[in-house]
């Protein structure tokens, strides 16, 4: 395996991992909670699911800038030289990054408070915002995958 495909396999790992957790908690653990828990326990599982998922969400934050960077140098000659998707692909991985701090920094201390003080209705409306933004995420992830498939020629 050629350093460039080693990177390549890495980023494409990382980018599956945080996009698709990002789907799967939206498509599918949250319809399932919301169907079939009451509020507070709804809210304790999101905290522990935010504690594990952002793990490997921390992780894939050194990768894919590590890996991307990487790839960009071995294949061009400088950053300049990049197609053009490729700095898009850069600049939407900064707005995610900011989005997942704010949910990380802001918001998942704010829904962990409600939950300790068993302001239930508090935390819902916190959960809200976070599933907001995890959408908006999600929605830019799944733009990046489909721009780095397709690679257009602009």
């Amino acid at each position: 395996m050629t350093a460039f495909a080693a990177l390549y396999s890495l980023h494409v790992l990382a980018a599956v991992i945080w996009v698709g957790g990002m789907f799967f908690a939206w498509m599918v653990l949250r319809p399932a909670a919301v169907s079939q828990l009451q509020a507070p326990e709804r809210l304790k599982l999101w905290a522990e699911v935010f504690r594990q998922f952002f793990n490997w969400v921390w992780v894939t934050i050194v990768v894919l800038p590590i890996s991307g960077i990487g790839m960009w140098h071995m294949r061009f000659d400088g950053l300049e030289a990049a197609p053009r998707y490729v700095h898009i692909m850069s600049g939407v991985f900064l707005v995610m990054l900011a989005l997942f701090l704010r949910i990380q920094l802001l918001q998942l201390p704010e829904l962990k408070r409600a939950i300790a003080d068993e302001k239930w209705q508090e935390g819902g409306a916190v959960l809200g915002r976070i599933r907001r933004l995890v959408g908006i995420n999600l929605l830019l992830g799944l733009a990046v995958v489909a721009l780095a498939s397709a690679r257009p020629l602009f």
